[in-house]
Order: C-alpha cells, then sequence, then structure tokens
C-alpha cells in the first residue's frame, strides 16, 4: 500500500517515543510502527472500530511473531472525537494522519487541530495523502497552524508532508469539540435526509411493514433516522441501532435522548457483529458503498448475510440502495423471497423474507 510505504520512508521513530495516530489506525504503517517502539507507546485516536479492531489484532499477531510483550502492551485506544476532552496537552512526539481515512474536511481540520493539542514541543506530525483527497490544501493549513510545512516524498499523486511543533498549543478551543461536529452541515446534513433513507422511510410507513412488537435492528444507523422512525410505530417492541463510527453513536444517542424515546438503544459495532447471537422480526440498512475511497458491494453484501443471521425465519429485511448497485445476487443468495418494494429513478428499496439456513 502506497502511503505505508512512503510513511516507512519518511517517518523516523525512536523506541521510546509516544505515537498518535490521528483516525488513521487502518494504514498498515501503525504495524511498523509497533515492531520500532520498544518502550514508547502507540495511541490510536479511532473513530472507525473496525479499523481499531483490526489494528490491536495485527499488533497481538505481531506480538506472537516477535516474542514481544510490548507489542501487546503500547497500544492504547481513545474515540477521536473526545481525545481533548480526556487527554492532557503536550505529551506526544509524533503525530499521524492519513488523508485517505478522513471522511471529509471538518475531520481532516480535527485532525490538524488535535496534533495541534497533543504535540509536545519539538514533536513533530506527518500527513500523507494524494492531490486528489486535499494534501495540498492539508499542507497549507498546516502552514497556517504551525508555521512551518515541508514535503518530505512525493510519488504517484501522493505525497507527505510534515510539520514540527515549536511549543505546545494547550488551547482546546482551538480543537473541535463533538458538539462542533455534531453541527457541522457536511457532516450530518443538518437534519436533512438522503434520498435513499427519505425512500426506506416512505416505504417503512406503508401498512404492517413495522409490526407494534417488532424487535428491529438498524445496520449502520448514522444519525439514527431509520431506527428512531421504526421505535414510534414499534411502541411494544425495541430498537437496536449500530455503527462502526464512535461519533455517530454518540451523535445517535444525542438524538435519542433529545426525542424522549425510550424503546430505543444505539451500540458501535462493525456490522451487526456486536448482536449476532440476537434475533430480530426487522431488519434496515442503508449500507455504505464506499470504503477506504474505492467503491465496494463488499460492506453490504456483509450486512445482507448478518441480517440472514439475525433474522427470525419469518422475519424482514428491507435494503435501499442505489439503483445502479447489484445487490440482489447477495440477497438471493441468503434468502428465499426478494423483491424491489419501493423505488424511483435513483434508488431502489428491496425486501428480502424468509433467510436460508445454511450448515
Amino acid at each position: 500500500m502506497l502511503p505505508s510505504r512512503l510513511l516507512a520512508d519518511t517517518v523516523q521513530l525512536a523506541p521510546a517515543q509516544h505515537v498518535l495516530f490521528l483516525n488513521s489506525a487502518a494504514n498498515p504503517f501503525g504495524m511498523l510502527a509497533v515492531q520500532h517502539l520498544s518502550t514508547g507507546i502507540i495511541t490510536l485516536a479511532e473513530d472507525n472500530i473496525a479499523a481499531l479492531h483490526t489494528a490491536v489484532k495485527e499488533a497481538r499477531s505481531g506480538a506472537l511473531a516477535t516474542e514481544s510483550i510490548a507489542s501487546i502492551d503500547n497500544v492504547r485506544h481513545i474515540a477521536f472525537h473526545e481525545y481533548t476532552l480526556r487527554e492532557p496537552a503536550a505529551t506526544m512526539d509524533v503525530a499521524i494522519m492519513d488523508l485517505l481515512y478522513q471522511p471529509n474536511k471538518a475531520w481532516m481540520m480535527h485532525g490538524l487541530q488535535l496534533a495541534a493539542y497533543a504535540l509536545k514541543a519539538g514533536g513533530r506530525l506527518y500527513v500523507v495523502g494524494a492531490k486528489e483527497r486535499g494534501i495540498l490544501t492539508m499542507a497549507k493549513r498546516m502552514q497556517a497552524l504551525f508555521g512551518n510545512v515541508e514535503t518530505l516524498t512525493i510519488s504517484k499523486g501522493h505525497r507527505v508532508v510534515s510539520s514540527h511543533a515549536s511549543h505546545p498549543q494547550q488551547n482546546e478551543q482551538q480543537s473541535l469539540t463533538l458538539e462542533d461536529m455534531l453541527s457541522n452541515e457536511a457532516i450530518f446534513a443538518q437534519g436533512k435526509l438522503d434520498g435513499g433513507t427519505s425512500l426506506l422511510l416512505e416505504v417503512l410507513g406503508m401498512p404492517l411493514a413495522v409490526q407494534p412488537a417488532d424487535e428491529a435492528l438498524d445496520i449502520g444507523c448514522g444519525a439514527g433516522y431509520l431506527g428512531m422512525h421504526i421505535a414510534r410505530l414499534a411502541t411494544q417492541g425495541r430498537v437496536t441501532m449500530v455503527d462502526v463510527s464512535l461519533l455517530t453513536v454518540a451523535m445517535a444517542q444525542r438524538t435519542i435522548n433529545a426525542a424522549g424515546l425510550t424503546n430505543i438503544r444505539v451500540l458501535p459495532s462493525d456490522g451487526a457483529q456486536a448482536v449476532l447471537e440476537q434475533r430480530f422480526d426487522l431488519v434496515v440498512t442503508n449500507p455504505p458503498f464506499h470504503h477506504g475511497g474505492i467503491q465496494t458491494t463488499a460492506l453490504a453484501e456483509r450486512f445482507i448475510r448478518e441480517a440472514a443471521q439475525v433474522l427470525r425465519p419469518r422475519g424482514r429485511f428491507y435494503l435501499v440502495a442505489n439503483r445502479f448497485l447489484k445487490y440482489e445476487p447477495a440477497l438471493h443468495s441468503s434468502f428465499n423471497i426478494v423483491e424491489e418494494v419501493g423505488g424511483n429513478t435513483r434508488f431502489k428499496v428491496l425486501r428480502a423474507i424468509l433467510p436460508k439456513v445454511h450448515p
């Protein structure tokens, strides 16, 4: 992977350093960093729990391969959006951010401000990214924030840029708080629904789509509109919402509390992994189809398999997707009946029932 190779060629680590990964646990360079830090500490300021679990698993595998207890014990985690609320300033020697894993500009700016808060005087921030992901703009922002920036390497449209902290930036107001991020239009669209979610809400509002006593699951809940809609209809039931993003979970919980809904809970989960032992009458999802900047159907196909696993025999599964995405084969592999129950020129809602029993 090019970004990790570029970091390996440019980032110099000493054995006792404290290294902070800024929502970039998915970059394989983290495994190399673990091997270099015999007495140092790696802190993963990470939002995505799937990336976090993979990084920790790789660290443990590396520890077994090298017979190094330090490789297990020197990796710690804190939620990306909570770092300045829970951690002291000016404790890190190195901070690293890969732009590929930042959802948008607000997250990138949060990462920069977090680095300025966390780095010791003389500490160094390294940012890797492609031109189309905004690395040139990031370099300008690093210059403005730190007063210095340099390009360390360029390869195939990617580059590593670096700044050093001349003095600790201990003003916590520089960092985006959870409230700042929740109010950011680019992340949560200020309460506006995307077209796919709106269409699925219409379908779920049809007679018999949601039963009063339904036990329901929303996989990849986002802001929580689907789950809360179901909770209002399933007054005698209960809704579980799950999402891989810790910030999204916090935001959804805040919205639930504000709405006064008591028959709903929200959990951090990689897909439905946190609830695989439970069973539901209804499962819904508006799955992502990009991962690491690449279009993919793999996430939705996994959601489909997990939905079939957690549904009761006569349970119902609703999925909304862009019309060009071909999820029907995966649905037919896991369910006996699949049909389109809503749609327009851009989106379609597919309903699947009678999950197949696999040995």
